[in-house]
């Protein structure tokens, strides 16, 4: 269908609907290397039509240009975005351009951008305005990526909230050495804290800053923007940092607001952060050093907070490969933290259930440990784990096979692992018996009053093996997700 488009267009025959289809059938693998054999390097059929009186046909023929990938047309397609005055055309320009090296307008480009910032919207226009502009502003970021901020917002330590485990808060308040700490529905609160010392806590979620003097923000997205900007938002971030400057965030909503509109709520209040901010606010979907969360609640108002991947976080950064089952280290940590007084000191540790080593290496750094052994059936899963050690600069002894194909010449002082859980491959079945084979498989490793720590996604499997057999003294308890009913086990083989 591409050379019949192309013949009914060189025609002239209801170009507007041809060129539309024929952009509709460019998205077909292979037909865009048709349409430039039809082309032979003479794109003068659709440069042609930049000239057209049908704005329609303006931006379909600069598209199709865009889709030939190809430097050649660059001046014609920089040429007509200058002259052209319908404004929802010119975007369709810029998509052209952007699939190409653009390099040599590049300082022009930048020049539109920043007069468009200062332009003056109306009702009509702010649409196409920005659209315009955030187009420009992708473009320029390709080829000048922003001067990044450095944090130095550490003292005095301003008010952070630490996102935790809904149920165990308290493990994590009582890391906390200085400040006024408060418990929130989904964290803590801490006033006057220090703040290097709180990035050494490993059992939060995220560290996320209220902004200061905010309070719940209702209304329209304008009114929300309009709320923001009142907050003194540029002057609170020129605080946190040593540079001044342009300040590029991302937006995200948490709550019940439908995905469909989220889009366009995001937008406006983009816009007026934007335009109020003369542009040291920006919204972009990449390079961005901020996230601006606003934490719908219940009745449609909105609770904000900021989280700065300005401030550096290297808890986790041993963790460099993962596996679709992989335990998050933050739920690592807690696991540990909440077994920590049943650790002992250079102890001979087993996880026959390894995956990428995130268990070992956080039990290694609540209470160091020696040797340390993980197993795991899938080699891929021992590979990564070996990468993410070593990158962490630990000692453990990988083996890939079977656990319950294995053996060791000497007995363990705990087991730790993340136990299977039912999924797609393994249903409940399969994973009732493997819970059955491991608790009566562990003891020929462990040593009389050894422990076993086990964070487990089906606890009802522990629990019924816990019935069952005689040879385990549960120590301890705890909820992970109250919801789900994931929980940590910690029990002594008798």
């Amino acid at each position: 269908m591409v050379k019949e488009y192309y013949e009914e267009i060189s025609k002239g025959n209801q170009i507007r609907q041809n060129l539309i289809a024929l952009r509709q059938e460019l998205r077909q693998e292979g037909n865009q290397r048709a349409l430039a054999y039809l082309l032979g390097g003479d794109f003068r059929l659709f440069t042609n039509l930049l000239r057209a009186e049908d704005p329609k046909i303006r931006k379909n023929a600069a598209l199709i240009l865009g889709d030939m990938e190809t430097e050649d047309v660059l001046p014609f397609l920089f040429a007509a975005y200058n002259k052209e005055e319908t404004l929802f055309v010119r975007t369709d320009y810029l998509k052209a351009m952007a699939k190409m090296d653009y390099s040599d307008y590049f300082s022009k480009l930048k020049g539109r951008l920043e007069t468009l910032r200062g332009m003056e919207q109306t009702e009509e226009n702010r649409k196409h305005i920005r659209e315009e502009m955030q187009q420009l502003q992708a473009m320029v970021l390709r080829y000048e990526k922003p001067k990044r901020h450095h944090f130095i917002g550490y003292e005095p330590g301003p008010e952070v909230i630490l996102v935790t485990n809904r149920n165990q808060k308290e493990v994590t308040i009582q890391q906390i050495g200085t400040g006024q700490v408060t418990e929130l529905g989904q964290g803590i609160r801490i006033k006057d804290g220090n703040l290097k010392e709180l990035q050494q806590i490993r059992t939060y979620t995220e560290l996320l800053f209220p902004i200061p003097g905010a309070r719940v923000l209702e209304g329209s997205p304008a009114q929300i923007g309009e709320a923001l900007l009142k907050l003194s938002l540029v002057e609170f971030l020129d605080d946190l940092h040593k540079e001044g400057g342009i300040y590029y965030y991302r937006i995200e909503v948490k709550g019940p607001m439908p995905l469909d509109k989220k889009g366009s709520f995001i937008r406006r209040i983009s816009e007026v952060l934007e335009t109020g901010s003369e542009g040291r606010l920006m919204n972009t979907a990449t390079d961005y050093e901020a996230e601006l969360r606003l934490l719908e609640r219940k009745d449609g108002s909105f609770v904000p907070m900021l989280k700065l991947y300005t401030l550096p976080d290297h808890r986790f950064d041993y963790r460099k490969e993962v596996a679709a089952s992989s335990i998050a280290p933050v739920n690592a940590a807690l696991t540990v933290e909440l077994a920590r007084k049943y650790l002992k000191e250079d102890a001979q540790i087993l996880d026959p259930f390894c995956g990428v080593g995130t268990m070992l290496l956080e039990r290694n750094k609540a209470v160091s440990a020696d040797p340390m052994y993980g197993i795991d059936i899938y080699g891929e899963a021992v590979d990564k784990a070996r990468i993410n050690t070593e990158r962490d600069g630990s000692i453990v002894h990988y083996i890939n096979r079977d656990f319950f194909d294995f053996t060791h010449e000497y007995l363990f002082d705990e087991i730790i692992t993340d136990m299977p859980q039912v999924s797609k491959g393994k249903g409940r079945e399969e994973i009732g018996l493997l819970y059955r084979r491991f608790f009566e498989k562990a003891p020929e490793f462990l040593k009389e009053r050894a422990v076993l720590i086990l964070y487990s996604t089906e606890p009802e499997f522990v629990q019924e093996e816990l019935r069952r057999s005689h040879r385990y003294k549960k120590l301890d308890e705890f909820i992970m997700n109250e919801k789900k009913q994931t929980k940590v086990f910690v029990l002594e083989l008798c």
